[in-house]
């Protein structure tokens, strides 16, 4: 992986907040997924979303990208509340991968990125019909800026190559690539290494890095938890719905709550099973994203 083939974002200065959610709640009918979260991501932080099987992190990650309308709460970014609408809250600013990887399997590696550029391409439908001077400016713009995150990621000699022909961490590094391409100043991960070997593990977290050296804030969700002891700034636990704790990696992992949350013992205010199955279910139902932890899964 190379790091110096990108100019670095532009952005507000470092350790100024970025994100900011206030009283998140997400109910799915009756039940609770996400209750009451508040979370903060300044400028130049890589924060990290933690907690066992049906925590509701994924839940979470929603209603920021706007993939969820929060039934409480809001979510601002730069001071300003966000539209509930995916596309726009990419042109806002925010970008994000999903654990389960969502490329274009019969485009090619180039390709996948140029359609992370779309929300930055300004000529319309008719430059693109008559394809005049303005778009082919525009479409090299976008190829050579495609180029530079190919080279950033490792991925510059396999641009021609289709993206359902690469291997397995080559695909999660396209994804990420796919991302920056909107020139977010806030990227949001999924579950960047599952199903990784320690290998590709290491060079994710050497990417993660580079890509906050850029300028850009990173909110990452992760089950390995050596990852996202190394990687991040801060660490923020959610339990059943609920931020039980937040601190540096330090804090965290002494802290006998999460201990407790962790080896699946109870704790105060902590629903039954069968809430938790009932939450789950709705969860499914309205077609939410799954990303595992170990062998279960979390919605």
């Amino acid at each position: 992986m190379t790091t110096d083939t990108t100019t670095p974002a532009a952005g507000p200065t470092p350790g100024t907040p970025l994100l900011h959610a206030s009283g998140v709640t997400m109910r799915f009918g009756g039940l609770t997924a996400v209750r009451s979260v508040d979370l903060t991501v300044n400028t130049g932080e890589i924060v990290g979303l933690i907690g066992p099987n049906g925590a509701g992190k994924t839940t979470f990650f929603n209603c920021l990208t706007g993939l969820y309308v929060p039934t409480e709460g809001t979510v601002s970014y730069q001071g300003k509340v966000l539209p509930p609408k995916p596309h726009l809250v990419t042109q806002a600013g925010i970008a994000r991968t999903f654990q389960n990887i969502r490329l274009f399997a019969n485009m090619t590696v180039l390709e996948n990125v140029l359609v992370g550029r779309h929300t930055r391409t300004k000529e319309g439908l008719f430059s693109a019909l008559l394809r005049g001077p303005g778009f082919k400016r525009a479409e090299a713009a976008s190829r050579d800026r495609a180029m530079e995150l190919l080279a950033f990621i490792g991925l510059e000699a396999k641009a021609e190559h289709l993206a359902r022909n690469l291997p397995y961490g080559d695909q999660r590094k396209l994804e990420i690539a796919r991302a920056l391409a909107s020139d977010p100043g806030l990227l949001l991960l999924d579950e960047p290494t599952a199903g990784m070997n320690p290998q590709e593990t290491r060079t994710t977290e050497e990417l993660v890095f580079a890509i906050r050296d850029m300028g850009i804030a990173v909110l990452v969700i992760e089950h390995d938890m050596r990852f996202i002891f190394n990687l991040c700034d801060r660490v923020s636990v959610l339990v059943q719905g609920e931020k039980l704790v937040e601190g540096t990696s330090e804090v965290v992992q002494r802290d006998d709550r999460v201990i407790a949350a962790y080896l699946g013992e109870p704790f105060e205010g902590a629903p039954g099973d069968e809430e938790l199955a009932e939450v789950e279910a709705a969860e499914t139902a309205t077609g939410s994203t799954t990303s595992t932890i170990g062998t279960e899964g979390e919605r």
